[in-house]
Protein backbone atom coordinates (compact mmCIF):
# COMPACT_ATOMS: atom_id res chain seq x y z
CA UNK A 1 0.00 0.00 0.00
CA UNK A 2 1.17 3.81 -0.62
CA UNK A 3 2.71 5.16 2.48
CA UNK A 4 0.64 7.82 3.61
CA UNK A 5 2.12 11.11 5.35
CA UNK A 6 1.12 12.62 7.79
CA UNK A 7 0.78 16.60 7.57
CA UNK A 8 0.18 18.83 10.55
CA UNK A 9 -0.87 22.01 9.82
CA UNK A 10 0.36 24.66 11.77
CA UNK A 11 -0.09 28.89 12.03
CA UNK A 12 1.13 31.62 13.65
CA UNK A 13 -1.59 31.92 15.85
CA UNK A 14 -4.83 30.07 15.46
CA UNK A 15 -7.29 31.65 13.27
CA UNK A 16 -10.53 31.43 15.56
CA UNK A 17 -8.93 32.39 18.91
CA UNK A 18 -8.31 36.03 18.52
CA UNK A 19 -6.62 38.88 16.32
CA UNK A 20 -3.11 38.10 17.87
CA UNK A 21 0.00 39.13 15.66
CA UNK A 22 3.00 38.07 14.27
CA UNK A 23 4.30 41.79 13.99
CA UNK A 24 3.34 44.34 16.90
CA UNK A 25 0.23 45.29 16.71
CA UNK A 26 -1.83 48.38 15.96
CA UNK A 27 -3.75 49.61 18.87
CA UNK A 28 -6.69 46.69 20.24
CA UNK A 29 -9.91 48.58 19.65
CA UNK A 30 -12.22 48.98 22.72
CA UNK A 31 -15.56 49.41 21.09
CA UNK A 32 -17.77 45.77 21.71
CA UNK A 33 -18.10 43.80 18.19
CA UNK A 34 -21.13 45.27 16.33
CA UNK A 35 -23.83 43.84 14.08
CA UNK A 36 -22.40 45.57 11.39
CA UNK A 37 -21.41 43.60 8.07
CA UNK A 38 -17.97 45.31 7.96
CA UNK A 39 -16.50 46.17 11.21
CA UNK A 40 -14.50 49.17 11.37
CA UNK A 41 -11.83 48.34 13.37
CA UNK A 42 -8.69 47.37 12.05
CA UNK A 43 -7.37 45.45 9.45
CA UNK A 44 -6.10 42.02 9.91
CA UNK A 45 -3.62 40.81 7.19
CA UNK A 46 -3.34 37.29 6.96
CA UNK A 47 -0.58 35.23 4.95
CA UNK A 48 -2.00 32.11 3.06
CA UNK A 49 -0.97 29.56 0.48
CA UNK A 50 -2.96 30.09 -2.77
CA UNK A 51 -5.10 27.26 -2.11
CA UNK A 52 -6.63 28.44 1.19
CA UNK A 53 -10.04 28.79 0.86
CA UNK A 54 -12.53 30.32 3.84
CA UNK A 55 -16.61 30.50 4.13
CA UNK A 56 -18.35 33.67 3.77
CA UNK A 57 -20.12 33.15 6.90
CA UNK A 58 -17.17 31.85 8.93
CA UNK A 59 -14.93 34.94 7.54
CA UNK A 60 -18.27 37.32 9.02
CA UNK A 61 -18.29 35.94 12.27
CA UNK A 62 -14.64 36.26 12.85
CA UNK A 63 -14.13 39.63 12.10
CA UNK A 64 -17.60 40.49 14.32
CA UNK A 65 -15.85 38.76 17.24
CA UNK A 66 -12.60 40.01 16.37
CA UNK A 67 -13.80 43.90 15.34
CA UNK A 68 -11.46 43.99 12.47
CA UNK A 69 -11.43 43.70 8.69
CA UNK A 70 -9.53 40.59 7.52
CA UNK A 71 -7.43 41.37 4.41
CA UNK A 72 -6.10 37.70 2.55
CA UNK A 73 -2.68 37.57 0.66
CA UNK A 74 -2.58 34.62 -0.78
CA UNK A 75 1.52 34.03 -1.89
CA UNK A 76 1.72 30.94 -3.74
CA UNK A 77 2.34 27.68 -2.73
CA UNK A 78 3.32 27.00 1.22
CA UNK A 79 7.10 26.89 0.18
CA UNK A 80 7.01 30.20 -1.81
CA UNK A 81 4.56 31.80 0.66
CA UNK A 82 6.92 30.88 3.70
CA UNK A 83 9.89 32.68 1.70
CA UNK A 84 8.31 35.56 0.92
CA UNK A 85 7.27 35.69 4.97
CA UNK A 86 10.85 35.18 5.91
CA UNK A 87 12.67 37.28 2.95
CA UNK A 88 10.19 40.05 4.71
CA UNK A 89 10.96 39.44 8.38
CA UNK A 90 11.74 42.69 8.82
CA UNK A 91 9.66 44.45 7.30
CA UNK A 92 6.66 41.66 7.74
CA UNK A 93 3.92 41.67 4.54
CA UNK A 94 1.28 40.17 7.07
CA UNK A 95 0.18 40.42 10.54
CA UNK A 96 -0.55 36.30 10.68
CA UNK A 97 0.69 33.28 8.69
CA UNK A 98 -1.35 30.63 7.64
CA UNK A 99 -0.01 27.53 6.25
CA UNK A 100 2.86 26.35 7.60
CA UNK A 101 2.72 22.44 8.24
CA UNK A 102 5.30 19.63 9.85
CA UNK A 103 7.11 19.56 6.19
CA UNK A 104 8.28 23.32 6.48
CA UNK A 105 7.90 23.79 10.21
CA UNK A 106 11.79 22.89 11.07
CA UNK A 107 12.50 26.23 8.49
CA UNK A 108 9.39 28.79 9.92
CA UNK A 109 11.10 27.82 13.26
CA UNK A 110 14.66 28.75 12.46
CA UNK A 111 14.21 31.82 10.79
CA UNK A 112 11.98 33.21 14.11
CA UNK A 113 9.45 34.76 12.29
CA UNK A 114 6.49 33.87 14.54
CA UNK A 115 5.54 35.10 17.99
CA UNK A 116 4.71 32.38 20.29
CA UNK A 117 1.10 32.15 21.65
CA UNK A 118 -0.26 29.72 24.28
CA UNK A 119 -3.72 29.69 22.60
CA UNK A 120 -6.89 28.72 25.08
CA UNK A 121 -7.90 26.23 22.17
CA UNK A 122 -4.52 24.16 22.75
CA UNK A 123 -6.18 21.99 25.58
CA UNK A 124 -8.37 20.55 23.21
CA UNK A 125 -5.36 19.58 20.89
CA UNK A 126 -3.93 16.40 21.12
CA UNK A 127 -0.44 16.88 22.80
CA UNK A 128 1.08 14.25 19.77
CA UNK A 129 0.10 17.15 17.01
CA UNK A 130 1.84 19.88 19.11
CA UNK A 131 4.76 20.18 17.51
CA UNK A 132 6.05 23.71 18.51
CA UNK A 133 7.06 23.47 22.48
CA UNK A 134 6.95 27.36 21.92
CA UNK A 135 3.92 27.91 20.54
CA UNK A 136 5.24 29.62 17.79
CA UNK A 137 3.34 27.79 15.38
CA UNK A 138 0.28 26.39 16.32
CA UNK A 139 -1.66 23.32 14.82
CA UNK A 140 -5.24 23.71 13.73
CA UNK A 141 -5.96 20.77 11.51
CA UNK A 142 -4.43 17.62 9.79
CA UNK A 143 -4.63 14.87 7.09
CA UNK A 144 -3.02 12.53 4.87
CA UNK A 145 -0.72 13.54 1.56
CA UNK A 146 -1.23 9.94 -0.78
CA UNK A 147 -1.91 9.43 -4.67
CA UNK A 148 -5.43 9.96 -6.02
CA UNK A 149 -6.94 8.30 -9.49
CA UNK A 150 -9.00 8.68 -11.97
CA UNK A 151 -10.92 5.09 -11.09
CA UNK A 152 -12.56 5.82 -14.88
CA UNK A 153 -9.01 6.07 -16.46
CA UNK A 154 -8.00 2.69 -15.11
CA UNK A 155 -11.16 1.13 -15.80
CA UNK A 156 -11.36 2.12 -19.42
CA UNK A 157 -7.75 1.05 -20.23
CA UNK A 158 -7.48 -2.36 -17.94
CA UNK A 159 -4.53 -0.83 -15.75
CA UNK A 160 -4.63 -2.59 -12.69
CA UNK A 161 -3.97 0.05 -9.98
CA UNK A 162 -0.40 0.49 -8.40
CA UNK A 163 0.10 -1.58 -4.76
CA UNK A 164 3.45 0.58 -4.45
CA UNK A 165 5.38 3.22 -5.03
CA UNK A 166 8.07 1.09 -6.77
CA UNK A 167 5.15 0.24 -9.17
CA UNK A 168 5.54 3.73 -10.26
CA UNK A 169 8.25 2.96 -12.14
CA UNK A 170 6.85 0.39 -14.57
CA UNK A 171 6.46 1.10 -17.65
CA UNK A 172 2.62 0.47 -17.16
CA UNK A 173 2.46 3.95 -15.35
CA UNK A 174 4.70 5.98 -17.80
CA UNK A 175 3.25 9.35 -18.68
CA UNK A 176 0.29 8.33 -15.64
CA UNK A 177 1.65 10.74 -13.03
CA UNK A 178 2.10 14.21 -11.47
CA UNK A 179 3.49 15.57 -8.59
CA UNK A 180 4.51 18.63 -6.72
CA UNK A 181 7.60 20.13 -6.71
CA UNK A 182 9.20 19.75 -2.63
CA UNK A 183 10.88 23.43 -3.21
CA UNK A 184 8.10 25.05 -3.48
CA UNK A 185 4.62 22.72 -2.23
CA UNK A 186 3.88 20.98 0.82
CA UNK A 187 2.33 17.86 -0.24
CA UNK A 188 4.88 17.45 -2.98
CA UNK A 189 7.84 17.59 0.01
CA UNK A 190 5.39 15.27 1.84
CA UNK A 191 5.72 12.65 -0.92
CA UNK A 192 9.25 12.93 -1.25
CA UNK A 193 10.33 12.76 2.18
CA UNK A 194 7.62 9.18 2.47
CA UNK A 195 10.03 8.38 -0.53
CA UNK A 196 13.19 8.63 1.74
CA UNK A 197 11.47 7.17 4.30
CA UNK A 198 10.64 3.98 2.11
CA UNK A 199 13.91 3.76 0.07
CA UNK A 200 16.35 5.41 2.77
CA UNK A 201 19.45 6.98 1.34
CA UNK A 202 21.63 4.16 1.52
CA UNK A 203 21.12 0.51 0.16
CA UNK A 204 20.65 -1.29 -3.63
CA UNK A 205 18.22 0.67 -4.31
CA UNK A 206 17.50 4.34 -2.75
CA UNK A 207 15.41 7.32 -3.23
CA UNK A 208 17.80 8.77 -5.72
CA UNK A 209 17.24 5.35 -7.85
CA UNK A 210 13.41 5.74 -7.60
CA UNK A 211 13.68 9.16 -8.06
CA UNK A 212 16.05 8.11 -11.43
CA UNK A 213 13.88 5.74 -12.40
CA UNK A 214 10.35 7.90 -12.00
CA UNK A 215 11.99 10.34 -14.11
CA UNK A 216 12.83 7.87 -16.55
CA UNK A 217 9.07 7.32 -16.69
CA UNK A 218 8.28 10.81 -17.15
CA UNK A 219 7.00 11.86 -14.26
CA UNK A 220 5.61 15.42 -14.30
CA UNK A 221 6.69 17.58 -11.96
CA UNK A 222 4.54 20.72 -11.09
CA UNK A 223 4.86 24.19 -9.53
CA UNK A 224 2.22 23.61 -7.04
CA UNK A 225 -0.85 21.49 -5.84
CA UNK A 226 -3.66 23.39 -8.00
CA UNK A 227 -1.60 23.32 -11.14
CA UNK A 228 -1.23 19.12 -10.08
CA UNK A 229 -4.67 18.43 -9.88
CA UNK A 230 -6.28 21.12 -11.78
CA UNK A 231 -4.28 21.08 -14.81
CA UNK A 232 -2.69 18.31 -15.03
CA UNK A 233 -4.90 15.52 -13.46
CA UNK A 234 -7.79 14.19 -15.62
CA UNK A 235 -9.89 13.28 -12.94
CA UNK A 236 -9.73 16.70 -10.88
CA UNK A 237 -8.93 19.32 -14.13
CA UNK A 238 -8.15 19.50 -17.87
CA UNK A 239 -5.35 17.66 -17.56
CA UNK A 240 -4.40 13.48 -19.02
CA UNK A 241 -2.58 12.30 -15.87
CA UNK A 242 -4.40 10.10 -14.09
CA UNK A 243 -2.45 9.39 -11.01
CA UNK A 244 -1.49 12.76 -8.78
CA UNK A 245 -0.02 13.31 -4.99
CA UNK A 246 -3.27 15.15 -3.31
CA UNK A 247 -4.64 14.74 -0.18
CA UNK A 248 -7.02 11.84 1.45
CA UNK A 249 -9.83 14.22 1.27
CA UNK A 250 -9.78 15.65 -2.19
CA UNK A 251 -12.10 13.05 -3.39
CA UNK A 252 -14.58 13.77 -0.50
CA UNK A 253 -14.22 17.53 -1.34
CA UNK A 254 -15.06 16.80 -5.10
CA UNK A 255 -18.30 15.05 -3.77
CA UNK A 256 -19.22 17.45 -1.34
CA UNK A 257 -18.33 21.24 -3.65
CA UNK A 258 -19.63 19.42 -7.13
CA UNK A 259 -23.05 19.88 -8.29
CA UNK A 260 -23.43 16.72 -10.36
CA UNK A 261 -22.95 13.16 -9.54
CA UNK A 262 -19.11 11.75 -9.24
CA UNK A 263 -18.62 8.10 -10.16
Amino acid sequence: MFKKFVLVTAIAVLLLSGCVVVTPAPATPTAAPTAAPTPAGPTLKVMTHDSFSMSKEALAQFQQTCNCQVQFLKSGDTGLALNKAILSKGNPLADVFYGVDNTFLSRALKEDICEPYASPALSGIPDDLKLDPGNRLLPVDFGYVTLNYDKAYFIDNEIPLPKTLRDLTDPAYKSLLVVENPATSSPGLAFLLATIAVFGEEGDYTHLDFWRDLRKNDVLVAEGWESAYYDSFSRGGKGDRPLVVSYATSPAAEVFFTETDSP
